[in-house]
């Protein structure tokens, strides 16, 4: 993933889109932060975030013809923000200020500006703050322009002249009474000046090679302000006409055209970087569901504006605009406080460091992959595809920390060695038709249903049904280990073209969503269309009750899967529940993506947040996703406990097995099947040293994710070579085992038949040892 790539899919979020106020004001005042400075009633920040955008806060805070105010969304959910009232307010409310104003250092450059209007006057004072000479021509006998027209009451004479204090803070020079085309022609100021700027009060329709139109107006680039003439501008009412009078937008001229001729005379580009000047159209989307709708505050006293009390009610109906749609569900990304724009640009960070951050490698590492963030984004933009990305990159460039996914992917392995792993026909047939492949996580958890399940197959199809047992790659896939995953995929291919390219039945969404997109010329069907097809068992079933359904992430997009899971629990007489977000828009349990063992605090919220969401208790259809609910406490069912009926209703509240057990049942799984429906005995390996783990350390070895068998080898070889630490004081041993990039660590003592575990825990360190002769 190159740098282009993370800027291409950055430009994709919106959050940091300006709200349609903002975008919609010629100045883009930042009407939200305004706002909600007004809420909290902190007047003072308010008017700072005003005048950061207008230069005349006194006079634009009475007479803006508010655009932003006719774009407000609250308009949506009733009645827009009454925006131009509340910068009146600030300014009203604000302690009396001088503003400060500090020019660059003095140019040798000058500017004439012709027209004391706000275009002339906004474009005087950002070009003289620039440090250029500035010489300001006003044909009339004072500065203001058409502000001079509005009645007192409205804007009143001392607001304008304390506005204009600024100019003579910044030495503007000014000239009254002075018309250009009339008292000077135009010519003799190209002459004299670097640049000139038109604004209104130019007096002259035809002045030498100036492009002027029948109606005194002067044509110009639309972006940049630029005449037929170089080094001549013009804007405000000289090139929208009178009829299109605008406060606001005349700053926004001389703003854009100070912009202009400042890099006009430093001999850049004039076009650069301007697309979202003036107003613009937003990309922002604002989620308008369960927001009230509320009219607008109303004032006690027009002529004055709002009371203190008054803005502040008013301010408190603003929205504050924003996006946050993927935040809102996901507690992937607002537990790193922020968005993916900010955590593409983080990503894109981390992976220009030699080794990456910590905190950049656990933002990578942690997102569960589980597409819920597109599904809800206006823009379609998919955070676990840019961490899977990454992650890739990583990998390649030997920056993924080794530990990382090392459990995971070890107990890939362990899946797909001669421990589990197991392809065959059905007892006494030589081809099959369909393969039954239940995943690793359903044999690990519930190998009874496994075994029903395979039963119920073969008994209903016909052709010949085979069995695989293995993993389906996905740990790799999702640790960004290509060569991993493809060597897997690879594994299970050659396995299936052996069967003779049976079509698949797969208890496990994973693992039907990996063969669907890495195996296309594979034949896969979910178990629960197979299910939904064929009829259920006649087998006795307890009394059935409400639950909410839970769709596994995996299962998003796959409609003939959820529709199959419903029709069955129909079927089957059970209340259905749907989740707030289900089906296509449903939630990780927090496994997914080897979140669980990159961020383990941050999947417990996961799995919290999503047990929250119903009183209910939960149906899942995949394995681990039920064993992670029992997990956390919530009562959770395996639809084959449905199916084939456990008859005993404390089993929702049973937790699922531990790591350590799910390992020996997939192992005992293998030689249970091949004993009773082969007929293969299975030569039973070298035993284990007994142990005696109190529940307390069981615990905290699944916390660490340390295994049993970590904790049987490592004593085993301790005791073989003599390789352990004795404390004198209790009389315990302490060795460590490294298998492949973890070093665990066991604190045990002899028992009369094996061995007491007292603790185990586990490091990064690499263990250098120097054998003595």
């Amino acid at each position: 993933m190159d740098q282009q790539e993370l800027r291409e899919l950055e430009s994709r979020c919106i959050q940091e889109c300006a709200p349609w106020c903002s975008a919609a004001c010629p100045v883009h005042v930042d009407v939200r932060a305004m706002n909600a400075a007004i809420a909290k009633g902190d007047f003072a920040a308010a008017l700072k975030i005003f005048t950061k955008s207008v230069p005349f806060p006194g006079i634009i805070s009475r007479v803006c013809d508010h655009p932003c105010q006719d774009s407000c969304k609250r308009g949506d959910a009733g009645s827009t923000i009454s925006i131009r009232a509340l910068e009146r307010a600030a300014f009203a409310q604000a302690p009396v200020t001088k503003a400060r104003v500090t020019p660059l250092p003095r140019k040798d450059k000058r500017v004439a500006v012709v027209g004391g209007g706000l275009s002339g006057l906004t474009a005087s004072l950002d070009l003289a703050k620039k440090g250029y000479q500035i010489v300001l021509f006003e044909a009339t006998d004072r500065l203001g322009g058409s502000l001079w027209d509005y009645p007192e009451t409205e804007l009143p004479r001392e607001a304008i002249l304390r506005d204009f204090d600024i100019l003579a803070d910044l030495s503007v020079e000014i000239r009254l009474k002075t018309s250009v085309g009339q008292d000077i022609p135009l010519s003799d100021l190209q002459k004299e000046f670097d640049a000139v700027y038109l604004g209104s009060g130019f007096g002259s329709r035809n002045e030498g090679e100036l492009n002027v139109t029948a109606d005194a107006l002067v044509p110009v680039t639309q972006e940049t302000f630029e005449t037929n003439e170089p080094g001549v501008f013009a804007g405000g009412t000289l090139v929208r006409g009178a009829k299109e009078r605008s406060p606001i937008r005349s700053i926004s001229d001389g703003r854009r055209t100070a912009i202009s001729i400042d890099r006009f005379l430093q001999k850049v580009s004039l076009t650069a970087s301007r697309e979202n000047e003036g107003s613009y159209e937003t990309r922002l989307y604002t989620s308008l569901e369960g927001i009230e709708a509320l009219p607008e505050v109303p004032l006690s006293n027009a002529p004055e504006g709002y009371s203190a009390e008054e803005a502040v009610q008013e301010a408190k109906r603003c929205l504050q605009c924003e996006c946050m749609e993927c935040v809102k569900v996901c507690e992937f990304l607002a537990s790193f406080k922020g968005y993916p724009k900010k955590y593409i640009r983080q990503i894109y960070n981390n992976l220009s460091i030699v080794m990456g951050q910590r905190h950049g490698n656990k933002l990578i590492n942690s997102c569960s992959n589980c597409g819920l963030c597109k599904e809800v984004c206006p823009e379609d933009l998919h955070m676990g595809e840019i961490c899977i990305a990454a992650r890739e990159t990583m990998v390649e460039q030997g920056k993924m920390p080794p530990s990382a996914h090392e459990f995971a992917l070890r107990d890939m392995e362990f899946s797909n060695s001669d421990k589990f792993a197991l392809h065959r026909h059905q007892p006494g047939m030589d081809s099959s038709r369909f393969l039954f492949f239940p995943g690793c996580q359903l044999c690990a958890s519930s190998p009874i249903n496994v075994k029903r399940t395979y039963s119920y197959l073969a008994e209903r199809l016909t052709g010949g049904v085979g069995l695989m047992l293995r993993c389906c790659g996905a740990p790799a896939d999702w640790a960004g280990r290509k060569e991993e995953f493809a060597r897997v995929v690879s594994g299970f291919e050659a396995q299936w073209l052996e069967m003779g390219k049976p079509e698949l039945i797969v208890a496990c969404s994973t693992c039907y969503s990996v063969f669907k997109a890495h195996l296309p010329h594979v034949k896969v069907q979910s178990l629960w269309e197979t299910i939904d097809t064929l009829g259920l068992p006649d087998v006795p079933r307890m009394e059935t009750f409400a639950v909410a359904v839970h769709d596994p992430c995996t299962s998003r997009h796959h409609d003939s899967i959820q529709d199959s899971v419903r029709n069955i629990l129909r079927r089957l007489g059970y209340e259905i529940h749907e989740l707030p977000l289900s089906r296509n828009t449903t939630e990780c349990c927090g496994f997914g993506g080897l979140m669980y063992f990159a961020n383990r605090e941050l999947a417990e919220k996961t799995v919290r947040r999503r047990i929250s969401e119903s009183p209910l208790q939960y149906l899942a259809y995949c394995a681990m996703c039920r064993d992670q609910f029992s997990f956390e406490g919530k009562p959770a069912w395996h639809l084959l406990d449905f199916i084939f009926g456990p008859g005993d209703f404390e089993h929702a509240a049973q937790k699922g097995p531990d790591y350590s057990q799910r390992r020996e049942n997939r192992a005992r799984l293998k030689h249970s099947l091949l004993k009773d429906l082969w007929g293969e005995d299975v030569a039973e390996g070298r035993q284990p040293v007994k142990l005696q783990i109190s529940e307390q350390v069981r615990d905290l070895m699944e916390r660490r994710m340390i295994l049993t068998e970590d904790i049987q080898e490592i004593i085993e070889w301790a005791e073989r070579t003599g390789f352990k630490l004795v404390n004198s004081h209790s009389g315990h041993f302490l060795a460590h085992h490294t298998p492949t990039t973890v070093t665990y660590w066991v604190e045990y003592s002899p028992a009369e038949d094996g061995f007491v575990v007292h603790n185990a825990y586990s490091h990064r360190m690499e263990i250098m040892e120097e054998l003595k002769p």
